[in-house]
This record gives structure tokens, C-alpha cells and sequence, in this order.
């Protein structure tokens, strides 16, 4: 008998993959970690390539289109492994190109302890592009109104801050300042501010989805008995995480979204300092508005059964300080209810119950 030949496609165990708008270059090595595979395919032909390749781990970035190619190359008998980009650098070696970060990725992909992304269905994917959507358009409905209020200041006229003052005196400003306001800045005045309300209906349009969604969806409405979630907190987490199969604990969960100390320590010296700011900007800010919400109503405090802690937290540290906290309270009694399929305070409500029988 021939021996088998060192280096074949068969013994393919890792493929690393760059994903790009157009071509995809792949880099696999077999189990003895030598390179067998070392290719670039166009994006139609991804189905047709791996079809004829044997079935491994297949690594890739977290980037545009990953869950969309994981999907595929699971269906096909692979195992997928989305990687935060962050996780490949440390393995990439000489100079910058594809075949070097297909490699890198192949490398990372393999490490046992390394944390994968978890793959998102469509379902999730569409949620959170309505997320991503409303959060376009109301970055773009501030600066437009930012962008009135410029060219009234250039007119030497102010308006004291908030939407609706600017919104009820804009006819009044026009009509008293005509001779201050020539005729074609009052045109670009009208144009902007018929684009803010523009913005206005299409970003209740939009809210107004999500709100559907939350409502239909069995883990948005356990995560929104919680005090102060609502929809958009409830919707962009199952967007963001499913049902947080891919944490242990809550802690860690807390730790993905940024909202956990900063550690520096070296030499058995624990160095805490500001919080990470990781992971997911847009959930982290929801929950922190979320906290800060709950901070303005101590009188409900009582109600809930973070109470006697939030009123202790409040008294011992500052109140930027305490709403960290609390929004870190917050997403970890939010990941315990998705894990575990329950509602706030379920085990307490339980508990009275037994006590009034």
C-alpha cells in the first residue's frame, strides 16, 4: 500500500477565511499545522468551493456578511467560527495582506479557550438593523437641529435648549425677525425644519416596529419586566446576544458590554480604573440611560427588590459611579432572565405566594 501523502486536502483540518465585498482569499492547514490550502474564490463560488473540500473547522472575522457565511458553510457540514477581529491580531505575522490574516484567523480559530461570536439568525439580524436604522436617523435628526439653531445664532437669535421650545417658537422667530432674516436663509430654515419632522415620523415609524416586535417576542417581555426596560433595551439585547448562550455568567456578560473596570495589575496589584467602554456602544449607552432613569424615581426604589442596594450605592458613591453600577446590575439580571427563561423576581413572587397560603 501507498502511504498517504503528507500535505493532502484530505487531512484539511482548519480554513481561514477573509471575507470581502467581492473575493474571498482561504488559507487551510492540515493537522500537522502545514499549509495545504491557499486560495482566493469569488463570493458566488463560495457554495461550489467548499462543497468539494472536506468538512473542518472553518474561522472567520466578525464582519459584514459573517453571519450570512456561517449560515452556509453550516448547512454544507462545516464548523464556522466567527472571531472578534480583535482575537486574530495577536497571530498575525509579516506584512499586510489577505493570505497573512486568512492565516492569522485559521490560527486564532483553533485556540481552545478563545471566545466565538455567536452566530445570529435572520430573525436577529433584522432586528438589529432596525436598531442600526433609528440610530442613523436620530444622529440625523440632531444635527439638523443643531444645524437650525447654528444658522439662528448667525442671525444673532437664540432659543433656550430643548426640541419643543425650538420646535413652538420657529414660526414666531420668522415672522418677528423679518427684516433681521434675509428671504433665502428663511427658505434654508423651512427646508431644515421640514427635514426634522421628516426625521420625526419615520423614527416613530420605526419605534414603533420595534415596539411590535417586543411585544410578540417571549424574551422581550420577560427582559422588559425589569424596572426601566422597555423596548428598545429589550429588543437590541436579543438582537445582540439571542438568548446569551455564548456567557457562563452574567458577570461576563456585563464584562462584553463595557461596563466592568478598566483592570491594569501586575505583580499580585489589582489596578482598577474606568470602565472598558467594550463591545456593543449602543447597549451599553441604552442601559446606562436605563439606570439613570431609575435614579430619578427613588420613591419606586422600595418596589423593587435592588432597592435596599441602589439606596445604599447612591449614599457611598458618586452619581455617575452609582448609574454604572446599577446599568451593570441591570444587563446581568437581563442575561440571567434570557439564560434561564424566567421573569424579573419570579423566585420572589413565588416566595410570597407560598408565604400568604
Amino acid at each position: 500500500m501507498c502511504a498517504k501523502k503528507q500535505g493532502s486536502l484530505e487531512d484539511l483540518a482548519i480554513i481561514g477565511v477573509v471575507i470581502g465585498k467581492d473575493v474571498f482569499h482561504l488559507v487551510g492547514f492540515d493537522r500537522s499545522g502545514q499549509v495545504v490550502l491557499r486560495r482566493k474564490i469569488k463570493r458566488f463560488a463560495l457554495q461550489d468551493t467548499f462543497a468539494a473540500l472536506p468538512r473542518c473547522i472553518v474561522g472567520m472575522e466578525a464582519c459584514l456578511s459573517a453571519h450570512f457565511v456561517s449560515r452556509t458553510l453550516r448547512h454544507l457540514g462545516f464548523e464556522p467560527r466567527i472571531i472578534p477581529a480583535m482575537y486574530v491580531k495577536p497571530f498575525n505575522k509579516g506584512q499586510k495582506n489577505d493570505y497573512n490574516d486568512a492565516e492569522a484567523i485559521a490560527e486564532a480559530a483553533v485556540r481552545p479557550n478563545l471566545q466565538c461570536v455567536t452566530e445570529k439568525n435572520q430573525d436577529q439580524l433584522d432586528l438589529q438593523a432596525l436598531h442600526r436604522v433609528r440610530a442613523r436617523l436620530v444622529s440625523r435628526r440632531t444635527a439638523t437641529i443643531n444645524q437650525i439653531r447654528a444658522f439662528l445664532i448667525e442671525q444673532g437669535i437664540t432659543v433656550r435648549s430643548g426640541l419643543r421650545a425650538l420646535d413652538n417658537s420657529f414660526k414666531a422667530i420668522l415672522e418677528q425677525r423679518k427684516d433681521e432674516i434675509s428671504l433665502r436663509m428663511r427658505r434654508v430654515l423651512t427646508g431644515l425644519r421640514y427635514d426634522w419632522h421628516w426625521l420625526d415620523g419615520r423614527i416613530d415609524q420605526v419605534s414603533e416596529e420595534i415596539k411590535e416586535v417586543s411585544r410578540s417576542e417571549e424574551n422581550c417581555a420577560r427582559i422588559m419586566s425589569i424596572p426601566g426596560v422597555g423596548p428598545m433595551i429589550s429588543t437590541a439585547m436579543v438582537a445582540a446576544i439571542g438568548k446569551g448562550e455564548a456567557f457562563d455568567r452574567g458577570r461576563d456578560f456585563a464584562a462584553w458590554v463595557g461596563l466592568v473596570p478598566q483592570q491594569f495589575s501586575t505583580g499580585g496589584r489589582t489596578i482598577l480604573g474606568r470602565i472598558t467602554k467594550r463591545g456593543s456602544r449602543y447597549l451599553r449607552m441604552l442601559l446606562v440611560q436605563a439606570a439613570r432613569i431609575i435614579m430619578m424615581r427613588p420613591h419606586l426604589w422600595p418596589n423593587f427588590s435592588f432597592g435596599n442596594w441602589l439606596a445604599g450605592a447612591v449614599t457611598r458613591m458618586p452619581g455617575n459611579k452609582a448609574a454604572i453600577a446599577l446599568a451593570n446590575k441591570l444587563a446581568r439580571i437581563a442575561w440571567s432572565i434570557l439564560r434561564h427563561g424566567t421573569s424579573f423576581d419570579a423566585a420572589r413572587d413565588r416566595d410570597m405566594a407560598t408565604d400568604a397560603i
